[in-house]
């Protein structure tokens, strides 16, 4: 079995409140969430305003099906008009 965890960064350029930014980021969360059906949190940059650090876990008998199971999530929420994904890293765990 092996553990797949992504870490990713993300600008939201225009947020002017936390409020503004705990917002979008629940609803990246979510809607992640009900697709993928990973774990997901809000790792970092919890305080500041237009930046924040999304971290996503799952795990399967297949490294090549969980590395295109991360991907699709980086490009599904570079989809997202609100954000900007600025970098991210794959990590697996056997």
């Amino acid at each position: 079995m092996h553990v797949a965890v992504l870490e990713l960064r993300l600008d939201l350029p225009g947020i002017r409140s936390l409020k503004e930014k705990r917002s979008i980021v629940k609803s990246i969360l979510e809607r992640v969430r009900n697709r993928f059906q990973v774990a997901v949190v809000e790792v970092a940059h919890q305080d500041h305003w237009q930046t924040a650090g999304l971290g996503f876990a799952t795990l399967g008998n297949d490294v090549a099906v969980l590395q295109g199971q991360l991907q699709k999530i980086v490009q599904f929420i570079e989809t997202d008009a609100a954000s900007v994904v600025v970098d991210f890293r794959v990590e697996f765990l056997a």
